[in-house]
């Protein structure tokens, strides 16, 4: 008889995979603590002393994230220097230090009362917004505020010191600074019950490659502190107690992929050419100057969308034009005569910190005062990003969220305003490039017109997506209707490619579907002339352009756009990359 104890069964669980890879390792387990600070109501004779406790706290807060900057090192890179940078800043705005001030000099609360419930307002506004970028700003105050209760409360960091084996953290959803503190030698992979493939935790892990999956919904609750956790990040899923046959398939896969991913590193300098003379550009979305470092690593040829609003999102406040004009002129340099694309402020509508008003009271923003909308409507922000462009130096010009052609127009007069009045200032400067961004529906269905108006054109099929399907695609209720390889979509894209092509205007993609082979085959099948996407994925990229016939591809993307459904093009595409390419499906 076999006594052995039996292991649990095995249980399955899907989310939203944001960072691939395969890992394997004991989970632990990690709850925020509740924080019950005290509320007293002081009096006026003691309010000095209580502002003093409050400045001592806020001091003790910019010196641990300065210290927690350094000891990233060279991790700090890829945008996570930019998020520390903006809890900074968090700590002393205005608006926030200004509250402060009303509830311990006017309404007599302690210094921990007071943090509170600031800090509380501001979330509440931030979450109530539809914009995942504004409720990233919600994430980013409670996580500095938490920071400056705990120095008033004598609480030390609530991250264990010493981790003493490989593991996979668990939680219900972890702070920028609490991912970025993870100790990357022994933490294997995160799964989170929140969270998007836009969150902060989401930018840490893809940048520094920790496989992760997030919208898990209860595996906080599920996973037990000590089992054997089993993560693939590409796929979105996440086993408890594998079995030996789970384990032994994952662990040869992880296995198969760094051998690939290593094959993959001698291409860096080679042309994304195909077999048959096709020459694609391959480019990097960046979103600051900290996301400049990997891009001759990973052999990208340029920027092809600089995301200009992380600029601003970064610090809660407007950005001066001499702050735009360092940041641009940091990546121009970089790129060292390489092609530069700086998108305009794509801007969602509510308030941000600082009091700039930004479409108050909208229920909606992802429909309202969005993007090139607000910049319309606010010209003096829209001029002063424009003259920082053009005195930074030579970079082209990306207009989001175009919906008709006579925004286009007003939007190419004000750039002309604008070089005019540098010249006349005494700057001379060039006419850039201006570039319209195609993410929407309407544009999409006038991009004929489009063409005539534009240099060049850049697919958002992010936003695309999103606003065909009708689908958030960070809301986990609907996130299985957000499919970029939908007949739908594929039209839409197709419909402006055709559009691009037939006026001889310069083609782009920026969005995941360059950085996924499996729907990168169907644009390059569109012959698309440049795609942009995380500089990280540019060699898998690079693999499937130098592997497969552009005049298969076409035939591929013909019988897509043919199929009904999201399932049947992404069957088509990886039966073709089975023939072509058969090590990128690994990936």
């Amino acid at each position: 008889m076999n006594n052995r104890p039996q292991q649990a069964p095995a249980s399955y669980l899907r989310g939203i995979g944001v960072s691939p890879g395969i890992a394997v390792a004991t989970a632990v387990l990690y709850r925020s603590r509740i924080m019950n600070p005290p509320t007293v109501t002081i009096g006026d004779d003691e309010a000095e002393a209580e502002w003093e406790r409050l400045e001592a706290a806020k001091a003790a807060a910019r010196k641990q994230l300065a210290e927690l900057r350094e000891r990233l090192g060279a991790y700090a890179q890829a945008g996570e220097a930019g998020i520390i940078d903006g809890h900074i800043m968090v700590v002393d705005d205005e608006v926030l230090v200004e509250e402060c001030r009303k509830e311990i000099f006017e309404l007599h609360h302690n210094a921990e009362w007071a943090t509170r419930n600031v800090a509380n307002k501001f979330i509440a506004q931030f979450n109530d917004a539809d914009d995942a970028l504004f409720r990233e700003r919600a994430d980013d105050i409670a996580d500095v505020s938490r920071r400056i209760l705990r120095n008033l409360m004598g609480i030390k960091d609530e991250l264990p010191g010493q981790w003493d084996r490989p593991c996979v953290v668990v939680a219900e959803n972890l702070t920028p600074s609490e991912t970025l503190a993870l100790p990357r030698d022994v933490v294997k992979a995160v799964v989170l019950d929140r969270g998007s493939l836009t969150s902060h935790a989401a930018l840490v892990a893809r940048a520094i490659g920790i496989p992760a999956v997030f919208g898990l919904g209860d595996v906080s609750r599920a996973a037990v502190s000590g089992q054997q956790i089993a993560v693939d990040g590409g796929k979105g899923l996440v086993l408890l107690n594998p079995g030996e046959a789970d384990l032994a398939r994952l662990l040869g896969l992880a296995e198969r992929r760094r051998e690939i991913l290593a094959s993959l590193k001698p291409l860096r300098d080679e042309p994304a050419t195909t077999p048959d003379g096709f020459r694609v550009r391959l480019l990097a979305n960046i979103e600051n100057a900290d996301d400049l470092a990997p891009l001759d690593e990973h052999g990208a040829e340029g920027i092809g969308l600089f995301r200009t609003e992380y600029l601003w999102l970064a610090s809660g406040r407007p950005v001066s034009e001499e702050e735009q004009v360092a940041a641009y002129r940091a990546a121009i340099d970089a790129m060292g005569g390489r092609p530069v694309v700086i998108r305009a402020y794509d801007l969602g509508g509510d308030k941000f910190m600082g009091g700039v008003g930004l479409g108050a009271g909208e229920k909606n923003s992802f429909l309202g005062l969005r993007s090139l909308r607000y910049l319309l409507k606010n010209e003096d922000v829209l001029k002063m990003q424009f003259r920082a462009i053009l005195r930074a130096g030579a970079a082209d010009i990306l207009v989001p969220m175009v919906t008709e052609l006579t925004e286009l127009k007003r939007t190419r007069r004000i750039l002309e305003d604008c070089v005019r009045d540098l010249s006349a200032a005494g700057t001379p400067c060039r006419m850039p490039k201006l570039g319209v961004m195609i993410e929407v529906p309407s544009a999409a269905l006038i991009a004929p017109f489009m063409m005539k108006h534009a240099d060049f054109v850049s697919i958002g099929s992010n936003d695309l997506t999103q606003y065909t399907m009708a689908a958030d695609r960070t809301n986990p209720l609907v996130s299985h209707l957000y499919q970029p390889a939908h007949p739908s979509v594929l039209r839409l894209i197709k419909m402006s490619a055709d559009a691009a092509h037939a006026a001889s205007v310069p083609l782009c993609l920026c969005g995941e579907m360059a950085a996924n082979p499996v729907l990168a085959v169907l644009l390059l099948g569109m012959r698309f002339d440049s795609l942009s996407m995380a500089a990280s994925a540019i060699p898998v990229v690079k693999a499937l352009v130098r592997g497969v016939p552009v005049a298969d591809a076409e035939k591929l993307t013909q019988a897509a756009l043919a199929a009904g459904s999201s399932s049947t093009v992404i069957e088509l595409s990886r039966g073709f990359l089975a023939r072509y390419v058969p090590d990128l499906l690994t990936i």
